[in-house]
């Protein structure tokens, strides 16, 4: 058997593992040492597994075993079957009820037993960390309460005068009793001291009037290029003549002082309509300068209105939802800023080129704006009844 396993290439580990049958036993089978074995019973149910295993005759090798270990099968119900019995000491009940340590008595833990060594050692450790602060705090407090006394040259001494000006020999100033009004007409008064110990706080503020500048222009100066009227002339008064008639001197010449003057024309230009931004739906709009300043970036609501303010450089518009946009100048509305929702750029806010690029807002393709204009056209009706 030992020849075959070999043959096979198998190691008792590896008949162990496959045949579940311990390598002690295959060894035996293989050694034919029957005393190896705990019950004899199972002596032929190995020998037989284990020569299938192999490929050989289970009955031919089980005699073979028998008649070289000289082992005797006996029947299973037999006393000499199952093998030896252990022998056992009887039991004595009192004995076992009065032994302390009996094994259906619950045992006591001592203290000893829960405690680990680990949490000893951390438990140690902790200390030592707490003791090491402890003792740092109070050195740090002993030395920061710590006064060092150093001797000194000077001995103290006892001051038996108080008065810090006495003994410094200064005379005494002699009175003259005729400077004696002087004196008294030059010494502080005491609304003086009252005023100067008199807390800050309780003061009255010195209050400038902001029309001070405004208010100190004499009414009465007059412009020297227009005449001033008379408040007092009556109807006898001579009207203002006309500059052209005051620059003739008595000859019947010219000024050349106010001819001059005559000659110089104002010319005041006419300001620009105002422009409006009008929003007929809700819309997202911004508004900036040519250097980048932003007059106004917000989402305008349905209905609302922004005037552009006056400035020399023409605005430029970014606005989103641009057909609900439009543009007020001088009383007609123009526009929509493009047809749709749509995002438009750059729109040069002047007067010029809004009425060059856009044509008059339809009113019967838009409602809602011209539910605007009419609600913008009965408040002004409205005002001008009230005025």
């Amino acid at each position: 058997m030992r020849g075959e396993r070999a043959t096979l290439g198998k190691s008792l580990l590896d008949v162990q593992r496959e045949l579940r049958i311990r390598a002690s036993y295959v060894a035996a089978i293989e050694n034919c040492d029957v005393t190896a074995f705990d019950t004899p019973s199972f002596i032929a149910g190995y020998v037989r597994s284990y020569s299938r295993y192999l490929g050989m005759d289970p009955d031919w090798t089980f005699r073979r075993f028998c008649a070289e270990s000289g082992f005797q099968p006996t029947h299973g119900m037999a006393a000499s079957a199952s093998g030896p019995k252990p022998v056992r000491r009887p039991s004595d009940p009192a004995e076992a009820l009065a032994n302390p340590r009996a094994l259906f008595i619950p045992q006591q833990e001592s203290f000893w037993s829960s405690v680990e060594p680990r949490a000893i050692g951390s438990v140690l450790v902790l200390a030592a960390l707490v003791g090491g602060l402890a003792y740092g705090g109070w050195s740090i407090l002993q030395e920061v309460q710590r006064v060092t006394l150093s001797p000194g040259d000077d001995k103290p001494g006892v001051i038996t005068a108080l008065d810090p000006v006495e003994g410094a020999a200064m005379s005494e100033p002699a009175l003259d009793l005729s400077d004696t009004a002087d004196l008294a007409q030059n010494l502080p008064q005491p609304e003086a001291l009252d005023r100067l110990y008199r807390p800050q706080i309780l003061e009255a503020p010195v209050l400038t009037a902001r029309d001070g500048p405004i208010a100190a222009i004499d009414p009465g100066l007059a412009a020297p290029d227009e005449p001033r009227p008379a408040a007092d002339a009556g109807a006898d008064a001579p009207q203002a003549q006309p500059v052209e008639t005051a620059a003739l001197d008595g000859a019947g010449d010219l000024d050349p002082a106010l001819a001059e003057t005559a000659s110089a024309v104002r010319t005041m230009a006419a300001e620009a309509p105002a422009l409006e931004l009008l929003a007929a739906r809700p819309a997202w709009v911004r508004v900036t300068l040519a250097d980048g300043t932003v007059l106004l970036e917000k989402i305008m609501d349905a209905g609302e209105r922004f005037v552009l303010p006056r400035s020399d450089e023409a605005p430029l518009l970014r606005t989103g939802n641009s057909g609900a946009v439009y543009f007020a100048l001088a009383g007609q509305t123009y526009g929509p800023a493009a047809p749709g929702p749509q995002v438009v750029k750059n729109i040069e806010l002047s007067p010029d080129n809004l009425t060059a690029s856009y044509a008059l807002a339809d009113l019967n393709a838009d409602p809602e704006l011209a539910q605007m204009i009419a609600i913008a056209q009965a408040d002004t009706g409205q005002t001008r009844i009230s005025e």
